[in-house]
């Protein structure tokens, strides 16, 4: 291990970043530990184009950490909707919620105390801690394993935890010595990640620039870089399908909120049958409205629902894509005569000019959408 990159490691990287690294980032330099915390917590699994378009309109909805916590689980949800991952965003709101009752609504800066509030992991903690409170808290995201790995030449696939423990003792090693440090250090190792040492292009592998560890990168001195880290193979996605029903009544579109753990947790979406695996080359069966319905709401009397509606007819198909799966949804639509009273609260009438207040999962807001469900924009939030 190189004593001498671990003691100038810092001191370059903060250099490369005056020079070349992202600014004009609408959460860069903001020490507030809440603007801080819900852009780390947004820029997980999503792209910074996307954060770039959604986070000030996040922050102007729910300004404070007092906002977020007092809001409705069902308004977070519909400001979090097409940013996917929805567990961050109910997790985000019982962390508002705890750092209130606990912390007397201020963040704790102690990251040893941050990872212990809802949905912070260490790395979170590392940045949050970095960022608004100057300590010398080591971050380890995608990027940073990335960047340690070749810079090292670390071997093992960066799942295993001799791996991990190995990782997290160098990113804890090359933090500057002064604190106040911190927060430019913590962003240059974001941005170098994620602009120079990428995953397929990093700059030593082209002509245009120069990397300022060109010399100290063991992968790169011995042609590993894109061998380096090391990654599991991929399996194939499992596909599945399901039935959905598309209820209407006058005016309103009938709604059933998912369960907290499950897919697209906490969100209204269309009533659907159970997943099942998908088998290529197998004739669809045809269904009757009473199948239908006791397939996708087996929990709930469904026969004056049914009575009220019309035959279902099969509408459109549609495929979704989720990070470790993909799902066929078949629509099946049908018109009820009235709005009947329902007794579960998972269910629910929602006029189409009120869609936009409630989360809805990206493809079935695509779907009410399409089929001109909603006048007047009323899926725009």
């Amino acid at each position: 291990m190189s004593k001498a990159l671990i003691n100038t490691f810092a001191p370059k990287l903060i250099a490369w970043h005056g020079i070349s690294g992202r600014s004009g980032l609408p959460w860069q330099g903001n020490r507030d530990p809440y603007a801080v915390w819900v852009s780390e917590i947004m820029l997980q699994q999503t792209q910074v184009a996307t954060v770039l378009e959604r986070y000030p309109r996040f922050m102007k909805r729910f300004p404070t950490v007092k906002k977020l916590a007092a809001a409705d689980i069902d308004e977070v949800l519909a400001e979090w909707a097409g940013l996917g991952y929805y567990s961050r965003a109910r997790n985000l709101h019982s962390c508002a919620k705890q750092v209130m009752t606990e912390f007397s609504g201020k963040f704790p800066s102690d990251p040893v105390l941050l990872e212990q509030l809802k949905g912070i992991g260490r790395s979170t903690a590392g940045a949050v801690a970095a960022f608004a409170f100057h300590e010398r808290a080591p971050i380890l995201d995608a990027n940073v394993k990335r960047i340690l790995a070749r810079l090292f030449a670390i071997e093992g696939s960066i799942q295993d935890k001799a791996v991990n423990d190995q990782l997290w003792n160098l990113a804890t090693d090359l933090l500057p010595k002064k604190s106040v440090d911190m927060p430019v250090y913590t962003q240059a190792l974001m941005d170098f990640g994620a602009t120079w040492c990428t995953s397929r292009k990093p700059v030593c592998l082209g002509s245009e620039r120069k990397c300022p560890f060109a010399k100290d990168c063991q992968a790169n001195l011995s042609d590993q870089v894109l061998l380096l880290p090391q990654k599991t193979k991929k399996t194939k996605s499992p596909e599945f399908d399901c039935n959905m029903l598309l209820i209407r009544s006058g005016n309103a579109v009938l709604l059933q909120k998912r369960p907290s753990k499950a897919i697209w947790g906490g969100l209204w979406s269309l009533p659907e049958s159970t997943w099942k695996p998908r088998v290529l080359g197998s004739k669809e069966a045809d269904l009757s409205s009473q199948e239908l319905f006791e397939a996708a709401m087996p929990q709930v009397k469904t026969l004056a629902l049914a009575k009220a509606c019309k035959p279902f007819q099969k509408a459109n198909e549609i495929k979704h894509v989720f990070t470790h799966r993909r799902l066929w949804m078949h629509i099946w639509q049908a018109n009820c005569s009235k709005e009947l009273t329902l007794s579960n609260p998972d269910l629910k009438w929602v006029p189409l000019n009120q869609l936009g207040r409630y989360g809805l999962p990206q493809p079935i807001k695509i779907l009410l959408q399409g089929l001109s469900l909603v006048r007047g924009g009323g899926l725009k939030n």
